[in-house]
């Protein structure tokens, strides 16, 4: 396992990580998750991700208690919770100053930990001034129940908001966003965010590479049951890929599992290795609800190398995605 620089900060994290989003307490019972969890850390995972949205908190109960059961020294791994979608009551949901604070307090009490690692803005909420919620985040790391923040999904002109009103006011400013990037959806990490990278310094924590299971080809012939977009609660999911644009996707997605065939790899381990060729990226979140899953998408970290340039074009052709650059006049 490699371990790369979260941004310009000085924590390293392994460049292929372990998430709980729709795993832990729906697929995923305690012990189950204790298994695959040891599992990732003995091949050198060092970064777990969680949310309070998570199984409405159950994700980050069994994560806290799979870590207690491992005993590892707190310094050896690296857990972030996220933060915006608390509960039914007014004040539960969003990034205000009250629920950051008290959502972070309850996130850590499902944990059972002191503090996290890292701690997101699950989602922009723009019925807040971004001025209260770099307040409340830069309390939440004097406190010492977070080491570092960042957001998830925001778009880049108020992450840099963010990071301005941070740097006049002398606080900490957001250092890593959690952005959705897979083979199938680039615009943000390839295009959007690539001023953020030299000025700020900005760091990504990746999140859905395989495209909610859309790059294993699984989904070839319909959703069979079990899967993850035939789940009641990932309806939202399912009805992205039941669009003509959706098919599209899908059917590009078996030509890049005939593709990765020819070269002697899955579709899953293909589309991993691509998301950690590109240098921008700081970790890869992966999920599994079956050991043989995770084993499956660990040795991706090893095939970055036979990312050839021949076969990284072999892809562009499939995905004709990639997203248009800034132009340059002067």
């Amino acid at each position: 396992m490699n371990y790369r620089f979260l941004g310009k900060s000085g924590l390293k994290v392994s460049e292929l990580s372990f998430g709980s989003w729709t795993t832990f307490g729906t697929q995923v019972d305690e012990d189950l998750a204790y298994r695959l969890m040891v599992m990732a850390f003995d091949q050198g995972v060092n970064f777990f991700d969680n949310a309070e949205v998570y199984a409405s908190g159950l994700s980050e109960i069994i994560m806290g208690k799979a870590l207690r059961r491992a005993g590892w020294k707190r310094s050896d791994y690296v857990v972030s919770t996220k933060i915006f979608w608390g509960g039914p009551g007014p004040n539960d949901t969003g990034l205000s100053r009250k629920h950051i604070l008290e959502g972070t307090d309850a996130a850590l009490k499902r944990l059972g930990l002191e503090y996290v690692d890292l701690i997101f803005c699950h989602r922009p909420d723009y019925q807040t001034p971004v001025e209260e919620t770099v307040w409340a985040m830069n309390h939440l790391l004097q406190q010492g129940k977070a080491m570092y923040w960042g957001t998830s999904e925001w778009p880049a002109w108020m992450i840099r908001s963010a990071y301005d009103f941070a740097r006049q006011e002398h606080l900490i400013p957001p250092l890593m966003e959690q952005p959705e990037y897979n083979m199938l959806n680039r615009q943000k990490i390839e295009a959007e965010y690539l001023p953020l990278y030299t000025s700020m310094g900005l760091g990504t924590t990746i999140w859905s590479p395989l495209a909610s299971g859309v790059l294993t080809n699984k989904y070839a012939s319909g959703f069979p049951e079990g899967s993850r977009l035939s789940q009641a609660e990932n309806e939202w999911l399912k009805k992205r890929y039941e669009t003509p644009e959706g098919l599209v996707k899908l059917q590009k997605a078996s030509r890049l599992h005939a593709l990765s065939q020819q070269y002697g790899l899955s579709l899953p381990q293909l589309a991993l290795a691509w998301c950690l060729k590109n240098p921008n990226v700081s970790t890869v979140i992966t999920g599994a609800s079956k050991p043989e899953q995770l084993s499956e998408n660990l040795k991706a970290a090893e095939l970055v190398p036979l990312l050839t340039a021949e076969l990284l074009e072999q892809i562009e052709e499939i995905l004709q995605n990639k997203p248009h650059q800034l132009q340059e006049f002067r």
